[in-house]
């Protein structure tokens, strides 16, 4: 029985393949230190960057094979069709990162090197230019704020004209009574304006409600005083 083995790598030569894979490694591992340096949240996962740099590489391998043949194309896409992922994308901006890394190592892979040099440096620059000037930002960030008052007292005209002074726009969410009646808990939602602490507001509604308890709550921590 004979077997008729074919050789396909002659489509492309080791130059191809070691400039593609280099060239690729090269561009997603910058990628990736972009997506360090530029990343704000506690999410942060070693293994995300380290799998924008293997994609790109990947990608670019596929991209070798497929060629300019429209058969191995449609035969790749269908043997990674079955693959699934069941880990969800923490931020969309990750999957920015993703497909920056895919297109790169597409680029590479078709051998347009200069083209995958010259996006990924670019595109890169604007990313890292974004996070530097803070683009697009919007601070919708609204404080609570817990006032505790004596019972059987009316305070809130006092509170009013403190908010008034500190926030840009406040509601009142709840009112109730703790402690066996003893005081009163008012709820707040605000904004603070700019440049204002959240101590500050703390500090002027104690002057106004004889000391009384006054806690600001944040999205990020909690001024208890």
């Amino acid at each position: 029985m004979n077997f008729d083995l074919q050789e396909l790598s002659g489509t492309f030569s080791v130059t191809d393949v070691v400039a593609a894979m280099a060239l690729s490694f090269i561009l997603s591992t910058m990628i990736g230190y972009v997506y360090r340096y530029t990343h704000r949240n506690v999410s942060y996962s070693q293994s995300y960057v380290q799998t924008l740099v293997i994609v790109g590489m990947i990608v670019a391998l596929i991209m070798l094979v497929v060629g300019s043949n429209l058969a191995r194309a449609f035969s790749l896409v269908g043997a990674l069709s079955v693959v699934r992922f069941r880990n969800a994308v923490k931020e969309t901006r990750d999957v920015g990162f993703i497909f920056l890394a895919m297109a790169v190592g597409m680029a590479a892979g078709a051998r347009f090197y200069t083209l995958a040099a010259v996006a990924a440096v670019v595109i890169s620059v604007v990313i890292v230019v974004m996070y530097k000037f803070d683009w697009f930002a919007l601070n919708v960030q609204r404080q609570v704020v817990k006032v505790q008052v004596p019972a059987g007292e009316d305070y809130s005209a006092d509170i009013r004209d403190v908010l008034i002074r500190y926030t840009t726009e406040f509601e009142l969410v709840s009112t109730e009574t703790i402690r066996g009646g003893a005081l009163t808990e008012v709820f707040y939602t605000v904004r603070l304006k700019k440049g204002t602490e959240p101590s500050d507001l703390v500090t002027a509604l104690q002057e106004r409600t004889s000391g009384q308890r006054v806690t600001v709550l944040t999205g990020y921590d909690t001024t208890d005083l």
